[in-house]
């Protein structure tokens, strides 16, 4: 077989052994269901939870680019959640401008009063919670969540979600709720990532204002 002939069988074989591989991975993944209740047992929407590996390790992945929206003179999502070094844009849908910053110590930023989408996303490099606003609109405000894991979701109005495409492995899986009476208390459980892991936490919440 000359040089020629060899390279459509190596191309096969590269392909062939970077499925299996692949393959390998994905059986060996896990999933954790989560479900959030506050005090009262009713179903928590809004919450963020994320696993961290009991080890420490972190995975080689690159932070996925996020959007949080302005339409109706509202943060559309109010709550979001990255991985640290996430780049997140703010396009303004309205037809006014506003006017978005943050003091939050984590990232302190502001995007002058503008319509339309910024030339420029904002990085988020640091793990903890940013609280924005709009210096325009008193009454706008949202929760970005920045996480050292790319194992998070956010649970959805039934008070439930999953964290998918997990390695197996040993995990602390730690919630978070903005109205939450006690931030710094981010509830948490040991589990081990299988097939049909589950982690259940009860949250104690202020009262909606």
């Amino acid at each position: 077989m000359n040089s020629l002939s060899k390279k459509p069988v190596m191309r096969f074989l590269t392909a062939f052994f970077g499925a299996f591989a692949l393959s390998a991975s994905l059986a060996h993944a896990a999933s954790i269901n989560v479900q959030v209740t506050d005090q009262a047992g009713a179903p928590v929407a809004d919450a963020v939870v994320y696993a961290i590996s009991v080890s420490g390790k972190l995975p080689a992945t690159k932070a996925a680019p996020a959007t949080i929206d302005q339409i109706k003179r509202r943060f559309v999502p109010m709550v979001s959640v990255v991985q640290t070094g996430a780049a997140v844009m703010f396009p303004n849908k309205d037809n006014i401008e506003h006017d978005v910053y943050s003091f939050s110590p984590v990232k302190r930023f502001e995007l002058n009063l503008y319509h339309g989408v910024p030339a420029n996303p904002v990085t988020f490099d640091k793990p903890g919670l940013v609280v924005m606003g709009c210096n325009i609109h008193d009454t706008m405000v949202a929760y970005l969540l920045i996480v050292d894991t790319p194992y998070f979701a956010k649970i959805g109005d039934k008070g439930q979600a999953t964290i998918a495409n997990l390695p197996s492995d040993s995990y602390k899986v730690i919630v978070w709720h903005f109205r939450q009476t006690d931030p710094n208390a981010q509830p948490t459980q040991k589990i081990v990532a299988g097939a049909d892991s589950a982690a259940k936490f009860s949250l104690q919440l202020k009262k909606a204002e």
